[in-house]
């Protein structure tokens, strides 16, 4: 059985938990504390050098790393990986946006001002730039989106499923979206999308399975 290791919190490791519901994917889950270093223990670098969640553990003993790889192996086969090859770099590129242009603002920002406590005094002066950068991706992401109505080929995608995931909780980095309606109604129709589960989702299967790194 696939092994995740996650924070419940965390944008990135809720990708994984998303797609792996919406797939029907039995999974195994263990917690890891970000915010309490059990992810810098020497057990969990030797599986991920980085120190980083999620992190998805294959039968077999092998390791997969970086939140939007584990969606591209997941979704492989499936109707959420597009197989014809336009579309499937089209995919790419919205996950390589997410992660160049998108996450590095808007999730750090919900990071640094809600997760971390005194987060915003250790951070004050990156707090500008990610109000900045990351309003520039939803703008871009709202023009997008105003001419259709998932990222690629009108359809649902894991290229939703990456973008979904940091965007659908912005508030909590203090970006207000209510001035993005073609954004909104794409948070909308994902979250009514078949097999969809929110963040705070776990399955029954790791309900009191904790991590012992």
């Amino acid at each position: 059985m696939l092994k995740l290791h996650s924070m419940q919190s965390s944008g990135n490791s809720y990708k994984v938990r998303l797609l792996l519901a919406k797939l029907g994917r039995p999974f195994q889950l263990v917690d890891v504390d970000v915010l309490r270093g059990e992810n810098r223990t020497p057990d969990f670098l030797m599986k991920n050098p980085e120190g980083r969640v999620p992190l998805l553990e294959l039968p077999g003993g092998r390791f997969l790393a970086e939140s939007n790889a584990i969606l591209f192996h997941l979704a492989e086969g499936t109707p959420l990986l597009p197989a014809e090859a336009f579309s499937r770099a089209e995919v790419l590129r919205w996950m390589f946006f997410e992660q160049h242009s998108h996450e590095p603002a808007i999730a750090a920002a919900r990071f640094w001002l809600k997760l971390v406590r005194g987060g915003r005094e250790l951070r004050t002066h990156d707090v500008d730039r990610w109000m900045e950068e990351g309003y520039g991706a939803l703008r871009i992401m709202e023009r997008h989106l105003a001419r259709r109505p998932f990222f690629v080929d009108d359809r649902l995608s894991i290229a939703d499923i990456a973008l979904y995931a940091h965007t659908h909780v912005a508030g909590e980095g203090e970006f207000d979206l209510a001035t993005f309606p073609a954004l909104n109604a794409w948070l909308a129709r994902v979250a009514a999308a078949p097999g969809h589960v929110d963040i705070g989702w776990r399955p029954a299967t790791a309900r009191q399975m904790v991590s012992n790194i």
